[in-house]
């Protein structure tokens, strides 16, 4: 094994391990070699830039089976908006009708309820009574006048059908 150490930057190694001294490089050298790894940085980056170029142009071609389909998509693209907006229009106006309607039928049922309050309070249940009793002689109906039956036979009475007679 050989075993080194290490004086003022340089390695010294003992044994039959020690490498060939490398010389050092001179500064002109140094710049040399910075030169060259310069100019091929530089070639292949202008290599792929011929690269990049070239895939743009093709991305940028446009021959007719893709013309016809974008403008396929753009007129289906097109048509659906139309459509949207017809069905967006008809829905408001549908909506519009519907609150009219409403209004109409609130106005409606606030006159109907305003005809029955009047209708209600003209009535004057006293005035008709004077009238039944004193003008046209009426008088209520006593017990024995009142006759009950019942007619199980069907849900409604006609009205010129007999009526059954009373059975004590």
């Amino acid at each position: 094994m050989a075993a080194g150490r290490r004086i003022s930057g340089q390695a010294y190694v003992y044994g039959s391990a020690a490498q060939a001294a490398v010389p050092e490089r001179t500064a002109a050298q140094e710049r040399q070699r910075k030169a060259v790894r310069l100019e091929r940085q530089t070639q292949q980056y202008q290599r792929m830039q011929r690269r990049v170029r070239r895939n743009q142009e093709k991305a940028l071609q446009m021959d007719l089976p893709y013309v016809l389909m974008l403008t396929v998509a753009a007129a289906f693209a097109l048509y659906i908006c139309v459509s949207y907006l017809q069905v967006q229009s008809s829905i408001t106006g549908r909506i519009h009708n519907i609150e009219v309607l409403e209004q109409q039928l609130e106005k409606l049922k606030s006159e109907n309820d305003a005809l029955q309050t009047r209708i209600n309070t003209d009535i004057d249940l006293d005035h008709i009574y004077q009238v039944a009793t004193e003008e046209l002689g009426m008088l209520y109906a006593n017990k024995d006048q009142v006759i009950l039956y019942d007619k199980t036979e069907s849900e409604y009475v006609r009205q010129y059908e007999d009526i059954p007679k009373r059975q004590q």
